[in-house]
């Protein structure tokens, strides 16, 4: 039976409901019940079993009580030959102790007012529980029934009569002590109102239909505790819980909670029963190693003592630990100095306290001279724990172990002593089994003021008062609803449950050395909407008398700028910091992905925020715009000396013989070539991208029209000179005006087409891996673009093909040889412009336009134009007739 409950605190459904089923058959065995027989017939002794030490006292209405007064028990050698001995409970708890005197100080204040139940007295049967879930289910057994032996006059009965099975039952404190015990009296709906379990599991009423209790349940507290981790920005926190069903039930749902926020569990450990070092020492290994900053110990004070004891043994420092309920507030933590210095700053939940009146002068009452001292199984271990002495008296089914202990004198005083027993500065628990008490006694009392065809149960029947049955008692506690004494509205939710309130403290160690509870916030299940968690965070001390916020991450946050990227088999809140991609921006903290910014915009370079994209065009104020523009307004001035050159020697033999008419023309459209460069810098517009490739388009067909002119009159020049041939008259200046109007105004029909149809328009090009918005013209049409660049191309092929015919002609005629060498610049020149100018990005295709035109311009100007201005400067002896027509008979020969 104990190794089968002792596996239950982690068992299923299934489990359960089997151990439900034993427990009726085994409570069918022991106690077979049966309303026709009289009470006598109900309880039978069990063969070899032993009488539990009781302190009970009598009343018309007896509540049972469950306290864990010692926190473990010495089980003996079992030799199996005989009986075994009485097992023996250590280590005596003060606190479990107040709790109990706490019970009988209600039910003494209850009989002495007598508002709630006139006319009847309330008694009480108590038993230890001893921490341990075979113990308290032993005690559970007496509630429903038991055979008593022999014992003092007024506090027992004769040997052979029987105990009836009480109505209510307040305890136990440990959950899973109170799994054992609820299983067990819910098969007899015997109503139990614990004051400390508040494992979640208690709550399902198909398992445990007869418990209720005082104390909020574990998944309000663990609501509040992941709340406060979420407040403070802790992502990787460790878990620490007391191998029993409070630790393991409260960590686990923590954990889970936790990591559905977010957050990660950084490790999750168990305190074993037995304490040993070894996996103590273990569980302080894991916990330096793993690097969290922040650890909740989800166990009872005895198990997180045994946790904190290894921690100072091997100097575990720095660490923020988090409290759950059973320890926020335990003195047998914060009042040894040795704790302190890890202790300092921890932080936890506290249930509601309240300030009991006169409890402390009843706790004060105690002596072992006092009338029924001998009828208290519990005072005798007491006294002696207290002031570690010997009294010398047998307590009953108690092993009485004094030895090392002097006697005690009589005089003891329990007033002289400050502990955690007469300390009611932090009455929660204490509070909790007052509230117990009360609300059976409301039940009762609202069983009594049932009014009868009016009553709750089958054809409206009221409860026989003078024979309370426990599930109808049952029925009545799970109604009680009433306002006490301290303003708390008492009542149980459909799950047996009170509403959670809690109060937020923070151990601070006041100037005189003792260590302080200090409230910095509250936590309130019952606000609904609003904010549960209230936090007065500027009185925090945090461990190490701090006043910063622990730290306590796996990796650091990674601030605006930057992205999370999960490390691969690391836990989620293990990330590396990876900056944002250009063009992407992450404004907050701990971004999981960077957003892109929208096409016109682009990141700063924090990466931070998106900023409109820089606009890039040509402009006259970029390196490359005034480049163009110094070699364009050059290539201008150049052409208009060369026309004043010409102009100041247009009688010269060399002007005339190359036709001066076409060669100002000519110099005209350069100068209108090297303008026309100016016309793509700047930020493009509608007008500026019709007029740039426009007058690109005609002033080009205008210059090479007058260089395919001057080569055919050339050619036809020298045809014209032999016998028979009368062609001159076809080539003459109005002639040529005509031809060079002509081919122009093809072009300019393409282009006012082109412009009609689809001119070009300013364009922005957004490309999303640039930094940049390009303006620039969009052609608009590239087929009439095209055609204006093949149209000069043909025209400039042509005049090649006909100088290159004409290159070996006379000199003093002939150009032609000047004419082909510019039209193999002119045509290299935009052959390798139109690969250029597809493959250059952004303003580069622009500039490679403008440089072609350029120095397309420059080819012509220096090829035709050069070799003459060097005569007519610098060799003005060949610039005669005689030298020319020398020259011309010298060839002719």
């Amino acid at each position: 039976m104990t190794f089968f409950w002792m596996r239950s605190r982690e068992s299923n459904l299934s489990r359960r409901r089997t151990a439900r089923v034993l427990l009726s058959l085994l409570c069918c065995v022991l106690f077979p019940f049966n309303s026709n027989q009289d009470q006598s017939q109900q309880c039978k002794l069990i063969p070899g079993s032993m009488a539990l030490p009781v302190l009970e006292k009598k009343g018309d209405i007896i509540l049972g009580g469950l306290f864990s007064l010692h926190d473990m028990v010495v089980e003996p050698t079992l030799p199996f030959t005989s009986s075994p001995p009485p097992e023996q409970c250590t280590r005596f708890n003060f606190r479990t102790f107040r709790w109990m005197q706490t019970m009988i100080f209600a039910i003494e204040e209850i009989n002495r007012d007598g508002k709630l139940l006139p006319n009847t007295t309330l008694g009480y049967r108590i038993y230890d529980s001893c921490s341990t879930p075979h113990q308290a289910l032993k005690a559970a057994m007496e509630f429903v029934g038991s055979e008593k032996s022999s014992g003092v006059e007024g506090e027992t009965q004769t040997k052979g009569t029987c105990r009836g099975t009480v109505p209510a039952v307040i305890g136990d404190g440990g959950s899973t002590q109170s799994l054992v015990v609820a299983c067990f009296l819910g098969v007899f709906h015997v109503p139990q109102v614990s004051y400390f379990s508040s494992c979640s599991c208690l709550s399902d009423k198909k398992e445990f239909p007869a418990f209720l209790r005082t104390m909020p349940s574990d998944l309000f507290q663990v609501d509040a505790l992941v709340q406060l981790v979420m407040h403070f920005g802790w992502t990787w926190v460790g878990v620490i819980a007391g191998d029993d069903a409070y630790g393991l039930g409260g960590a686990n749902i923590f954990a889970n909670e936790v990591r559905k926020l977010g957050a990660c569990v950084a490790l999750h450990e168990v305190i074993p029963k037995n304490r040993a070092q070894t996996t103590l020492s273990s569980i302080v290994s894991k916990i330096r190693s793993s690097r969290a900053r922040v650890i909740l110990v989800f166990a009872v004070e005895q198990d997180a003592a045994a946790l904190f004891d290894e921690a100072l043994r091997e100097e575990l420092t720095g660490i923020q630990w988090l409290a759950s309920e059973a320890w926020s507030t335990a003195a047998v933590l914060s009042t040894p100095k040795k704790h302190h210095r890890i202790l300092q700053g921890s932080m936890g939940f506290a249930i509601r306290r309240a300030h009991i009146p006169s409890l402390q002068a009843f706790l004060l009452r105690l002596h072992p001279s006092s009338p029924h001292a001998l009828a208290d199984p519990f005072l005798i271990p007491f006294w002696e724990e207290m002031f570690q002495c010997s009294l010398g008296v047998q307590a009953e089914g108690q092993e009485h172990n004094v030895e090392g202990k002097p006697p005690c004198s009589g005089a003891e005083d329990l007033g002289s002593v400050t502990n955690i027993y007469s300390d009611v500065s932090h009455l929660s628990i204490s509070y909790n089994v007052y509230k117990a008490v009360y609300a059976i006694v409301h039940a009762l009392k609202a069983m009594r003021s049932c009014v009868k065809g009016n009553g709750p149960f089958p054809q409206q029947a009221c409860p026989d008062a003078n024979n309370i049955q426990p599930w109808q008692l049952l029925h009545y506690i799970k109604r009680v609803e009433y306002l006490n004494s301290f303003g708390d509205d008492i009542k149980f939710d459909e799950n047996g449950d009170p509403a959670a309130m809690y109060d937020l403290v923070n151990w601070q160690l006041r100037p005189d050395g003792e260590m302080e509870f200090v409230t910095i916030g509250k936590f309130d299940e019952t606000t609904g909407g609003k904010q549960k968690l209230q936090i007065q965070e500027h009185i925090i001390v945090w461990n190490g008398n701090q006043s910063k916020i622990p730290l306590s991450v796996c990796s650091s946050i990674c601030p605006p700028g930057t992205r999370k990227a999960i490390r691969p088999n690391f836990p989620i809140c293990c990330f590396d910091c990876v900056i944002c991609t250009a063009g992407e921006i992450s404004n907050q903290t701990d971004a999981i992905e960077c957003v892109r910014c929208l096409p016109e915009f682009w990141s700063n370079t924090e990466r931070t925020a998106c900023i409109p994209k820089e606009v890039e065009f040509l402009s006259y104020s970029s390196t490359i715009g005034i480049t163009v523009v110094a070699i364009s307004l050059i290539g201008s001035f150049c052409t208009s000396v060369v026309a004043f050159i010409f102009s100041r020697h247009r009688a010269t033999p060399i002007v005339k013989a190359n036709n001066s008419e076409l060669s100002f023309l000519l110099l005209f459209s350069l100068t209108l070539c090297f303008l026309c460069s100016l016309t793509f810098i700047g930020r493009p517009t509608e007008w500026s991208c019709m007029l740039r490739h426009t007058a690109f388009g005609i002033t080009f067909v205008l210059c090479i029209s007058c260089v395919l002119w001057k080569t055919i009159v050339v050619l036809m020049a020298f045809k014209a000179t032999l016998p028979g041939r009368n062609v001159i008259k076809w080539f003459g200046p109005a002639q040529q005006k005509a031809i060079i109007t002509l081919c122009t105004l093809v072009q300019v029909i393409i282009c006012t087409v082109w412009l009609v149809v689809a001119p070009p328009t300013p364009r922005q090009l957004m490309q999303r891996k640039s930094n940049l918005v390009i303006l620039l013209c969009d052609e608009g049409s590239h087929v009439a673009f095209a055609l204006v660049l093949g149209y000069i191309g043909l025209l400039a092929c042509l005049c090649l093909v006909l100088a290159f015919l004409a290159r070996k002609l006379p000199d003093n005629f002939n150009e032609a040889r000047l004419i082909t060498f510019s039209m193999l610049i002119f045509c290299t020149v935009w052959i390798s412009f139109v690969p250029a100018y597809i493959n250059s990005p952004g303003k580069y295709s622009t500039a490679t336009e403008v440089f072609a035109i350029l120095a397309s311009s420059y080819g012509l100007l220096g090829c035709i134009f050069a070799p003459k201005c060097y005569i007519i400067l610098l060799r003005p002896e060949k610039n005669t007739w005689k030298r020319m027509m020398s020259k011309a008979a010298t060839n002719k020969c």
